[in-house]
């Protein structure tokens, strides 16, 4: 369980194969005016075509939320480890 924006608790249940994840080194962003779109991809190295592993499409104020919880966990992240590379 865990508590949503407005406080209220949600339960959320994840199937053993979502559980697995992907692995992601690059994220094409785009968008227009009612949504944006992230694909998701592992550039293997030396390949020419890669492919998209997942897609999220989410609406603006979800994801500057989402935005805004990255940031926050990148410097709790970099407090406890140290300064990430860019």
């Amino acid at each position: 369980m865990i508590n949503n924006e407005d406080g209220k608790q949600i339960n959320i249940e994840i199937d053993e194969q979502t559980s697995k994840g992907i692995y992601s080194n690059f994220v094409v962003v785009s968008h227009n005016e009612s949504e944006f779109v992230m694909d998701f991809v592992f550039l293997f190295p030396q390949q020419q075509k890669n492919k998209v592993g997942a897609r999220v499409i989410s609406s603006p104020a979800h994801v500057k939320r989402f935005l805004m919880a990255l940031t926050d966990n990148v410097k709790k992240y970099e407090e406890k480890h140290g300064p990430i590379p860019v």
